[in-house]
């Protein structure tokens, strides 16, 4: 999940219709794939673990379709990609080939694996803020903490500082993501990022048009029905979730921070070692 800027203008997914099997994963693509700009900072963090034959396991949570995980394995990163949806992590491994990938369908505040010697443990894209309150983050950053190898890196990346908008109320959102399959339009248009003291909602509609609906101006039953997606991510601050690291075990490292681009508010990232 990305968070926009609102009023900026946004791009497209790459390939996202070449390779969906269902609108669920177009969605995902649409609204996640084309965010780019982290991933120097977690190849860097990566390279600490080395590539090759020596190269160590690293973890990446909330691996959705692979956007991280095939970046790092294409560089000859051991990953093991976790998510808690199967139809995503079923296309990343018809993505992955013969890459070093292997994926686990698990809850991220539950999961338990064989392996426990990770030597890093990457969280992008606010996926630590979806895990339902404090209590939910101490599951998980336990669970982290039991799978790192000693001195192992967790990071997570969290937005924190986000302007609030409504459309509904005249203001300017951002412009909608659109892609093309079989035929069909999907548009995926914010239109409400509304900031509590607790949580943070972003709400868009979903709209799926058929070419000859573009074409003519005319809607289709299809057409006026858009699906309505909200998604609520937990407030949270570097120094807090840094203490709750500690609580779980883990020494803070600090923070990184990822820039703000045209289409997509800056984030910061919490870094821990076991």
């Amino acid at each position: 999940m990305v968070v926009s800027a609102p009023g900026e203008e946004r791009r497209a997914a790459p390939g996202v219709s070449a390779d969906a099997r269902s609108s669920a994963l177009v969605w995902h693509e649409l609204e996640c794939g084309s965010y780019r700009v982290d991933l120097s900072l977690w190849r860097e963090l990566a390279a600490q673990a080395g590539v090759g034959e020596g190269a160590q396991p690293l973890l990446d949570v909330g691996a959705g379709s692979g956007r991280v995980a095939l970046e790092l394995a294409s560089r000859g990163h051991r990953v093991t990609a976790l998510d808690s949806d199967p139809e995503l992590l079923a296309a990343l491994r018809e993505r992955a080939g013969s890459t070093l990938v292997e994926t686990v369908c698990a809850d991220a505040r539950t999961f338990a694996l064989e392996r426990r010697d990770f030597a890093v443990c990457l969280v992008p894209m606010q996926t630590i803020q979806l895990l339902s309150g404090a209590d939910g983050r101490l599951a998980f950053l336990r669970r982290a903490q039991e799978h790192l190898q000693p001195g192992g890196l967790l990071a997570c990346a969290i937005v924190t500082d986000i302007q609030a908008f409504d459309c509904a109320a005249g203001d300017i959102g951002p412009e909608p993501d659109v892609a093309h399959r079989d035929g069909l339009d999907y548009v995926s248009r914010p239109t409400a990022l509304r900031v509590s003291a607790t949580s943070i909602r972003i709400e868009r509609e979903r709209h799926i048009l058929s070419r000859a609906h573009r074409a003519s101006r005319r809607g289709t039953p299809r057409d006026d029905q858009p699906q309505l997606d909200a998604i609520e991510l937990d407030r949270l601050t570097v120094a807090q979730l840094l203490a709750e690291g500690e609580q779980a075990g883990l020494r803070s490292e600090g923070s990184r921070s990822i820039p703000a681009t045209l289409e997509h508010v800056g984030s910061e990232v919490a870094l821990l070692r076991a």
